[in-house]
Parts: structure tokens; sequence; C-alpha cells
């Protein structure tokens, strides 16, 4: 292989926020690692192509620049950032919990919050953008004198807008606003955590591979010509939640969800609590109502001992869910795309225009359009497809 291969695209991560530390350091920062060790030691490497994510930015605000990460840096300047120690942590609080003879649950418990803990230690929100941002260290390091690099830093990802069709994805896990529109559209969710005026940053995912492969036509055997492209909309053609909270109410208003009865779920319009302590005043009424079952479930048992515990699993998971998202639900950042605006110029480049074949620009998307009669339909049919 290392005598043949001559373009690597590295697309390998685990998505998860709050992912298991162990996984998501083996995957999103070793697993990086591994592939530039690879790709130096390959004999005819043109270029190594990374897909990062652009929210390893953290909680910047303002615009936010297509630029490197320093070995080691943190968001926070909390201090050094070093991978080997962070594994280290890993396996120490491993070693504790096999002495303490921990169940898997306990563990997985553990090793999620451990991830989450270190993040937000070092400025990030979550486990994912942390590893992803040390795997962005890593190829950069490895890469930077030996091998041509680019990033791909793609935005919120969402369905096709052209090709293979318009409206495809993978229906394999719906997160971030497909998983909200879901339980939307089937009547599960009446409030959204977030603010009306926040950007939500959005590119169908055949822009995105659009980029990939201009960029690697760009750089292939040209040392010296890194660069990082954020791929997003939010500084050409910004999408705010008000929006798309909208659109989705006159989309599943006009175009119902059909329920397990064969029945149309009606919906009205989604209800926007605009800060963390309007969210938990909310919640007070079900953390009220669990502790009222939890005194009679211990009276009387039974079927109330059953719903004590189903709410109170549903109100922790909602309280972690929007611990989870709610840097994401008040975002202000702006990504820049002055590289990625740079790439888009090249398709044109020698008399031959082909942005028709290698379209990345979100300014061609009527988002109103694209979401009602592309990515919804497209979202509700993967789903019943599960």
């Amino acid at each position: 292989m290392w005598r043949e291969i001559d373009i690597i695209v590295n697309s390998a991560a685990t998505t998860k926020f709050d992912e298991r530390y162990d996984i998501a350091l083996a995957v999103n920062s070793f697993g990086a690692k591994h592939v530039a060790e690879f790709a130096v030691r390959c004999a005819n490497i043109k270029m190594l192509l990374h897909i990062s994510t652009a929210y390893v930015c953290g909680n910047m605000t303002g615009i936010i620049r297509e630029k490197t990460f320093n070995m080691g840096e943190t968001l926070n300047g909390s201090g050094v950032l070093d991978m080997n120690e962070e594994k280290l942590l890993v396996e120490e609080l491993m070693m504790e919990l096999r002495e303490m003879n921990a169940s898997e649950r306990e563990i997985t418990i553990a090793l999620k919050n451990l991830g989450l803990q270190r993040a937000r230690l070092h400025g990030w929100p979550n486990t994912y953008t942390l590893t992803k941002a040390m795997g962005e260290m890593i190829l950069w390091h490895h890469c930077n004198q030996n091998t041509p690099l680019a990033f791909i830093r793609p935005t919120v990802i969402t369905s096709t807008y052209r090709e293979p069709f318009a409206g495809w994805m993978e229906d394999s896990s719906f997160r971030t606003i497909d998983s909200i529109a879901i339980n939307y559209g089937r009547g599960r969710l009446k409030f959204f955590l977030g603010n009306p005026d926040t950007i939500i940053d959005t590119i169908p995912v055949d822009m995105v591979v659009n980029a990939i492969i201009v960029a690697i036509a760009v750089h292939a055997n040209k040392p010296n010509s890194n660069k990082i492209y954020q791929v997003g909309s939010s500084r050409k053609h910004p999408l705010t939640y008000l929006d798309i909270t909208d659109i989705a109410w006159s989309y599943f208003r006009d175009s119902p969800w059909i329920d397990e009865n064969g029945e149309p779920v009606q919906v009205h319009k989604i209800g926007i609590m605009e800060s963390m302590a309007s969210f938990r005043k909310h919640l007070r009424r079900y953390i009220l109502l669990t502790k009222v079952l939890k005194v009679a479930s211990s009276m009387f048992g039974g079927r109330l001992q059953g719903l004590h515990a189903d709410l109170h699993k549903k109100v922790n998971a909602a309280v972690r869910l929007a611990e989870l998202y709610e840097p994401y639900a008040f975002f202000k950042g702006i990504f820049d795309d002055t590289n990625t605006e740079a790439l888009r110029a090249t398709i044109s480049d020698n008399g031959v225009n082909l942005e028709r074949v290698f379209y990345f620009d979100p300014r061609c998307i009527d988002w109103e359009d694209y979401f009602k009669r592309i990515h919804f339909p497209g979202l509700v049919d993967a789903f019943n497809r599960k």
C-alpha cells in the first residue's frame, strides 16, 4: 500500500458530543496520528486531506478565521494540551474502575464524564470538538513539512442539495437539527432551547464533497500549499433558528407526520426558550412531579414505580441534552470562508467554468425551498426506513 497510495482522505471520526473519552481519543486524535505517520511513509504521496469540523473553535465569537492550532494549544490558555497525558488519564481511570469492579455501564458513564470535564477544562464545550482539535494539531505537526495537507472544516452537514439526488442522507442516525425536526414533526417537542437570532450554519453534504474534490485537485503534489477550508453558510448566506423553526412549522403543518395509527400529527409553532434559566424553570414542574411520584411509589409501589423511573430518566436526559447543545443554541460565531471562496474561484480558472459540476457556494440555496421540498421530505423518508 505505501508504494501505491498517492492521495489520502481521512474522514474517520466518532461525532458524539459526549462519546467515551477513550473511544474519542482513539478515533479522533490518535487515529489522525496513525494516518499522518502512514502518510509520511508513503513513497508517492501527493497530499493528505483531513475532514475536521468548524466547531473546533469551541465558543469563540465574532468572525472565526481559517487558522491552524499550534501543538498543545488550548482555547482558554489553561496550559499545554498533551495527547499522551490525556491517554494516561484514561488508563488511570480505567484501572481504578476495574479495581472497584465497576460495571460496563458505570465505566461508560465515568469515561463520558471524564471527556466532558477535560474538554471544558481547556475551553472546548464537548469531547468531540476537543478530540477533533487534537487530531488537527497532530496532523499539522507531522505533515506540515513533508506532505501537502488540507483541512476541510464543514459546519452542520445536511442532506444533499442535488447529487446523487436531492435529499439523500445516511439514515443510520439523526443528530442536531434532524433529531429536533423529527421529534417536532412527531408531536414530541413543544419547546426548543435557543436564541431566535442565533445563526445555524448548515451546508448540504454534496457541497462538502465538491469542496473536497476541488481541494484535492488544487493541493495535490504542491508542497507548502497547506490550507484550512471552512465550508459553511453563516458568512455568505445565514439562516437563523427563528427561520428554521418557522420553516419546520410550515412544512409539518401542510405535510403532517403520519403516526403509528395512520393519523396525521397536528403541530403548533414551537416555543423558544431563550435562556437556560427559562429552560430550568420549565423543567421545575416535571422535577416536582418526579419527587411526588417517588414518595407515592415508595408508599404504594406497583405502576407508580415505573412511572417515576420513566419520568426521572426523561428529565435527566433533557437536562443533559440541553447542556450539550447549549453552546450551539446560543452560538455567536460566523465562520470566515476566505480560503474557501478562493477555492471556489479556481473552478473557473483557465477559461473553463465548472461551477455547475463542482458547486459549493451556499448562496445558490433558497433555504425555505431546500428544507420544505428537499431536506424535510428526505428526513421523514429516512426515518420511516429505519
